[in-house]
């Protein structure tokens, strides 16, 4: 069978923890001379992430096992979100309305969105996440700021990573269950086994940028 990506993550046995990572391409030259440093942003944003799961039964862990030797290293791709921050904290877990992108050519560090509830406080709350695109074009995005929505539905949102390919008008943008494509960060993985058959299992992994 042949296997097609993104995978999902397994269900069964949830992630234990998870250590979420931003990277950013940021260079800093120091003088050994003066201390003074010049600071040189290359504007590369991106995620990380370090995934534990909790020990297992041989019946729960062959299907992380097998999952993550279906992804043959860093060739393959899988869908990955914050497990804590599926809902969002803002009036958007009840009241979501329609999101979509507002407008054509966005890039950078702002996102605007459209088909939102009138003029709502709090619509988001400063760390809620929204994806934008499907299976895989996913993107995981964090809001930095509260969002208030204005008369006509619509909302600016400052988000990490900056937007590094302008999505198309009246796509539409997720608010709750947000993932993006990641991958593994090494081509080598391993599974630990103790003497009463508990399986151990924690992988590395990195957004997947086209």
């Amino acid at each position: 069978m042949a296997i097609t990506y993104p995978l999902s993550l397994p269900t069964v046995s949830g992630i234990r923890s998870i250590v979420l990572r931003t990277m950013n391409s940021v260079g800093v030259s120091r003088s050994p001379f003066t201390y003074k440093e010049q600071v040189f942003n290359y504007g590369g944003q991106m995620w990380e992430a370090d995934i534990t799961l909790p020990p297992m039964s041989r019946d729960d862990a062959e299907e992380w096992v097998s999952f993550i030797i279906k992804l043959k290293g860093q060739m393959g791709t899988f869908l990955l979100g914050d497990p804590s921050g599926a809902t969002p904290r803002g009036s958007a877990s009840s009241t979501p309305g329609t999101p979509v992108v507002n407008g054509a050519n966005q890039l950078g560090a702002e996102l605007s969105i459209g088909g939102l509830p009138v003029s709502a406080t709090g619509y988001l709350k400063a760390g809620d996440y929204v994806q934008i695109g499907t299976g895989s074009g996913s993107r995981l995005h964090k809001v930095l700021s509260d969002v208030n929505t204005d008369g006509s539905g619509n909302a600016t949102l400052d988000v990490y990573p900056s937007l590094r390919n302008s999505p198309p008008d009246a796509q539409a943008v997720s608010v709750s269950d947000c993932k993006g494509v990641f991958r593994l960060s090494a081509n080598v993985s391993s599974w630990s086994i103790n003497e009463v058959v508990i399986y151990g299992v924690s992988f590395g992994a990195r957004e997947a940028i086209a």
